[in-house]
């Protein structure tokens, strides 16, 4: 910067009283006795003359332009408290997740930001518990609730697996309090520990888009604002996925409604705005799909139902936290103002976090999306694990082991697959499928069923063994929801209509969407080049050997997720004489304990012809 004439006369002001308060400290040392050398002397004058110059710059400084502020954002954890194992524990390869090395990370990652001068705030985009490992599950997800709580989350939208218990139970994991569950009955324990009860979530659930049935109220707030020290605000609007009536108990989301994403958000935006909230944050459970699942921190060719939200939502809404589809992007995409807005998921099982430095102007409060970045950092092992987490997962693992190592039967192979054939039937799908056939508890009235029916996604896993042992814990992992088993009349029509509901609606009309179901007491062929409504082949359906006859009553058997239509299979709804049995994991766990050792069987109970 050039010197003008008048910079030049305040330079050589300061620099004259500078000298002068030099020469005074020289006289004044030499009287005491002392001595200084012209190089003290030549320090102090320096040292003393930048003090001065930086007073003077301090008083004209400019004020900063713009806040930033850290936000920390985690999707779909999935009550994974230790690592998850296989390719759900990694992240290209590099060993990630467990809530330990979690809660390190984001200590870290604050303390970063702190040392910056940055406020902090850590959210999160929904899918945080259900569908748990048995260390959480088997407690209700009590274990995840606290470990959350520690890690210091603030907000989080309610996505479709925290409905698995229903809403009642999901407003007890806000408001906490135990459950009378019989101190284990169905391998589940609240509050274990009498001296410490559940005390709910520190975190707030937001659930914009759900309402109570008639109403306008909804199930929990729909948005939070939160201030930062600077009066800076940041609105966080919690949406939940809109389809998941579709792919949740019914019971569990009874007496309430769900809203089009986009329609409530931007709805929300003028309530917001009135409460000086420019700088807006949609938490979202749904999510996308990028062409390389490995670009995690990029989203090349990205597809899927956050394409199109995002091009739905106002403008005015700065950033889209994601979730649901369990991948890991980081995107720049258009709103329909043509401004860049960022759009992110972490993946999933606690492997990704998600760190945005929100870039906010002082002067309008809004966030520079220009100077918003993002970066999906992975969760390594090579951190030392939080001690007070690390704690609470040893607490509750000494608890659950009773539950867990109890071993409940053999197999005579390593594992028994889920991996399908080219007719989409698996090996574990038949196992489950056989033991849910085989399950007393369905039987009613005299009334058996004949056939069983088991949707390919609630098949979570391979059933692993320990040298031929099956465990519960094994198990569990296979089949983790807790699903209630139900047995029905359909006609031969009906089953029908249903079969070929696996390739259409929904699940279809394209390969990638079929959803063939696991099957016991049934075969048939169907067709891959035919039209969807027509791919089962005709005449080729027979229950128990024998053709099926369309007039004639079956009495079939499955969860009572598929009961109540999910999965985009409709036609179980119309079912009668609907009888509610035991769960799931009981049926599957007792059958393999009647069946020791179990030998896979052969997958030819679906055929794909013409």
């Amino acid at each position: 910067m050039a010197i003008t004439g008048r910079g030049r006369a305040r330079l050589g002001g300061r620099r004259a009283v500078g000298l002068l308060v030099t020469g005074t400290a020289v006289a004044l040392a030499l009287a005491a006795g002392g001595s200084v050398s012209q190089a003290g002397a030549a320090t102090q004058a320096t040292t003393q003359d930048a003090a001065t110059q930086n007073a003077a710059t301090q008083a004209t400084k400019p004020k900063p332009t713009h806040s930033q502020i850290q936000l920390l954002a985690i999707n779909d954890f999935h009550g994974n408290l230790e690592p998850a194992t296989g390719s759900s524990g990694n992240i290209n390869g590099t060993p990630a997740g467990g809530a330990a090395y979690l809660a390190t990370h984001l200590k870290e990652m604050r303390a970063a930001a702190k040392a910056k001068g940055q406020d902090s705030v850590t959210v999160a985009a929904g899918d945080l518990i259900g569908a748990s490992p048995l260390l959480s599950a088997a407690f209700h997800d009590e274990p995840t609730v606290e470990a959350l709580n520690g890690m210091g989350l603030e907000a989080a939208s309610v996505g479709n697996h925290e409905f698995d218990e229903g809403w009642h139970e999901l407003l007890r994991m806000q408001t906490g309090g135990c459950l009378p569950d019989g101190d284990g009955t169905n391998n589940q324990n609240s509050c274990p520990d009498a001296a410490h009860p559940f005390e709910g979530a520190r975190f707030k659930y937001l659930s914009a888009n759900v309402y109570f049935e008639n109403t306008r109220k909804t199930l929990f707030a729909p948005y939070t604002i939160k201030t930062f020290k600077d009066g800076k605000k940041v609105g966080f609007i919690g949406m939940t996925l809109e389809n998941t009536p579709n792919i949740v108990t019914k019971s569990g989301v009874e007496g309430l409604t769900f809203k089009d994403e986009v329609d409530t958000a931007n709805a929300l935006v003028p309530v917001l705005k009135k409460k000086g909230v420019e700088s807006i944050v949609v938490l979202l459970h749904e999510g996308g799909f990028p062409a390389d699942p490995k670009a995690y921190n990029s989203c090349p060719g990205i597809s899927g139902p956050i394409v199109d939200i995002n091009a739905g939502l106002d403008p005015e809404i700065d950033a889209i936290i994601s979730g649901h589809t369990h991948q890991g992007y980081n995107c720049s995409l258009l709103d329909s103002a043509k401004q860049p807005r960022l759009v992110t998921s972490a993946s999933s099982f606690g492997r990704l976090v998600t760190e945005v430095r929100l870039s906010i102007d002082n002067t309008t409060g809004d966030v520079d999306r220009v100077n918003t970045l993002a970066n999906n950092q992975i969760i390594t092992q090579d951190v030392v694990q939080d001690p007070k987490t690390a704690a609470l997962i040893a607490k509750y693992k000494a608890l659950v082991a009773p539950i867990e190592n109890k071993v409940i039967g053999h197999i005579t192979t390593p594992s028994v697959v889920r991996t399908p054939d080219d007719s989409l039937e698996s090996p574990l799908g038949n196992l489950i499928a056989d033991a849910q056939l085989a399950d007393p508890s369905v039987v009613t009235g005299g009334k058996t069923p004949v056939v069983a029916f088991m949707n390919p996604g609630g098949i979570r896993a391979d059933l692993a063994s320990n040298a031929g042992e099956v465990t519960f814990g094994k198990a569990f992992t296979v089949q983790p929801f807790n699903n209630f088993l139900v047995s029905m009349d359909m006609t031969g029509t009906q089953i029908k209509g249903l079969l070929e509901q696996q390739f259409s609606g929904v699940n279809g009309p394209d390969a990638p969407k079929f959803k063939v179901l696991q099957v016991a007491g049934i075969t048939y062929t169907w067709n891959p080049a035919a039209a969807a409504g027509s791919k089962v082949v005709a005449g080729s359906i027979k229950i128990g050997g024998q053709p099926l006859v369309d007039g004639t009553t079956y009495r079939i058997v499955t969860n009572n997720f598929l009961s109540d239509g999910g999965d985009g299979f409709p036609a179980f709804t119309t079912a009668t004489n609907k009888f509610f049995g035991g769960l799931d994991i009981d049926a599957f766990a007792n059958y393999l304990t009647a069946h020791d050792p179990y030998t896979p069987v052969a997958t030819d109970r679906i055929s794909i012809g013409s």
